[in-house]
C-alpha cells in the first residue's frame, strides 16, 4: 500500500474512522464540559455549600487525582480488554457522577460526586487516544489535534453554558444536558465499533511497565516536564474566573476570558499537531510554552479588561498548542503492544502531580493572593520549558 492509500483510509471525517473519531471526540468534548462547568460555576457552589476557596480547590483536586490515578490501569486494561469495554463503561460512570453533582445538598455528597466523576473520567481518555491511534498513523498528528481540540470545545461549551444557567436557573442544572450528550455518545460507540465486549481478570504489571517506562532517561525528564505544565493546566482552569473576578474584572469578563480559552486552544490544537508532524516536536513545544508564560506575565501584571483578556487568549495559544505535540511524540515513543499502558502509566503520574495545582492556588488565594498564587505558573512554565531543551530532545 503506498502513503497516499495509507492516508486515503485514514478518514477524519468520513467513514469507520471518522465516525468513530467523531463520536470519541464528542464525549471528551462533553467530560470536559462537564468537569470545566465547576470553574466558572465555582462562586455559586461555595455560596449555596458554604465552602471556603481551599475546600473548592480540594474538590477539584479530588476529580482529577482520580482521574488520574485510573490512566494507567484503564489504559493497561484496553490493551488487554478492549477500547469499548472501557469507553463505555466511563461514559456510564461519569454520567452518575454528573446526576449527583446535581443533587448534592451537602459538600460532603459533592465529594462524593465529584470521586464518581473522577473514576469515569479516568476509564475513558487513555482507551480513546489509544483506539485513535489504532485508526491512524500517518494521520496521527492531524487526528489527536482535531481529538484533543475536543475538549476546548467542551471547555466553550462549559462557560458559556454557566453564564446562561446561571441567569435563568441554578448551577445544579448545568450537568444535566451534559448526562444527556454522553449517554448518546454511549449508544452510538456500542452500535457503531467493531469491537466487542470483554471482561475479564487482567494482570496490570505495574512493577514491569515502571520498570520499563522509568529506565528510559528521556521520558523521565519529560515526566517532570509535562507533570509542570499540568500543575499549571490545572491551576489556570480552575481558578481562572475567580482569579479574574479578584482583579476586579466583570463576572461576564470573566467568564469570557475562561472561554477565550479553550475558544483559542480549538483553532491551535489541530494547527499544532500538524505543524508537529513536519518540525521538531522537541523544539515546538518547548517554544509553545515560554509564549505561554509571557502571556501570563501580562495577565497577572495587568488589571485592564482588554490587556487582560489579549494575554489570556496569547496564553491559551501557548498552552493549549502543547499536548497534541508531546503526546504524538510519546506514542511514537512507546511500543505498539503496550502503548495504552505505557501511555496511562505516563498520564497517571503527570495529571496526578497536576491535580494538585488547584488546591495550590486555592489555598495560595485564601491566605496570599491570586497574583502571587499565578506568578507561581509562571515559573512552572519556564521550568518546563528549559527541562524539555536541555534534557528532554536527547
Amino acid at each position: 500500500m503506498t502513503e497516499s492509500e495509507a492516508v486515503s483510509e485514514e478518514r477524519l471525517f468520513t467513514g469507520y474512522s471518522g465516525r468513530l473519531l467523531l463520536a470519541v471526540s464528542i464525549g471528551w468534548a462533553f467530560i470536559q464540559a462537564g468537569r470545566l462547568l465547576v470553574s466558572p460555576l465555582l462562586p455559586a457552589i461555595r455560596k449555596d455549600l458554604v465552602i471556603t476557596s481551599t475546600e473548592a480547590g480540594f474538590a477539584i483536586t479530588v476529580i482529577w487525582g482520580i482521574y488520574a490515578l485510573l490512566q494507567y490501569p484503564s489504559g493497561r486494561l484496553s490493551d488487554q480488554l478492549s477500547r469499548t469495554t472501557l469507553l463505555v463503561g466511563g461514559l456510564a460512570l461519569i454520567s452518575a457522577g454528573f446526576l449527583a453533582f446535581s443533587g448534592a445538598p451537602t459538600y460532603l455528597t459533592f465529594l462524593a460526586g465529584a470521586v464518581v466523576v473522577g473514576l469515569g473520567a479516568g476509564l475513558y481518555p487513555t482507551p480513546a487516544r489509544g483506539l485513535v491511534s489504532d485508526l491512524f498513523v500517518e494521520r496521527r498528528g492531524q487526528a489527536f489535534g482535531l481529538h484533543t481540540a475536543s475538549g476546548d470545545v467542551g471547555g466553550i461549551l462549559a462557560a458559556g453554558a454557566a453564564t446562561v444557567v446561571l441567569a435563568v436557573a441554578t448551577w445544579r442544572d448545568a450537568f444535566l444536558p451534559v448526562v444527556l450528550v454522553l449517554l448518546a455518545v454511549l449508544l452510538s460507540l456500542h452500535l457503531w465499533s467493531r469491537e466487542g465486549y470483554d471482561v475479564s481478570r487482567v494482570d496490570l504489571a505495574v512493577g514491569e511497565t515502571l520498570k520499563r517506562f522509568l529506565a528510559a532517561p528521556q521520558l523521565r525528564w519529560l515526566l517532570l516536564a509535562y507533570s509542570l505544565y499540568a500543575f499549571t493546566w490545572q491551576s489556570a482552569v480552575g481558578f481562572l474566573p475567580t482569579y479574574l473576578l479578584s482583579k476586579g474584572l466583570p463576572s461576564v469578563i470573566a467568564n469570557a476570558g475562561f472561554a477565550a480559552l479553550f475558544v483559542v486552544g480549538a483553532i491551535v490544537k489541530p494547527l499544532a499537531g500538524g505543524l508537529g508532524d513536519r518540525v521538531p516536536r522537541g523544539l515546538l513545544a518547548p517554544a509553545v510554552l515560554a509564549v505561554a508564560a509571557a502571556a501570563l506575565s501580562v495577565v497577572v501584571f495587568s488589571s485592564t479588561s482588554l490587556v487582560v483578556l489579549a494575554g489570556v487568549a496569547v496564553f491559551a495559544a501557548g498552552l493549549m498548542a502543547y499536548p497534541p505535540v508531546m503526546q504524538a511524540h510519546l506514542m511514537d515513543s512507546f511500543p505498539s503492544d503496550s502503548m495504552g499502558g505505557d501511555l496511562g502509566a505516563m498520564r497517571s503520574l503527570y495529571i496526578g502531580i497536576g491535580s494538585l495545582g488547584s488546591t495550590y492556588v486555592g489555598a495560595a488565594g485564601q491566605f496570599l493572593s491570586y497574583d502571587i498564587a499565578f506568578t507561581g505558573l509562571i515559573g512552572c512554565l519556564l521550568l518546563s520549558s528549559l527541562v524539555i531543551v536541555t534534557r528532554g530532545r536527547e
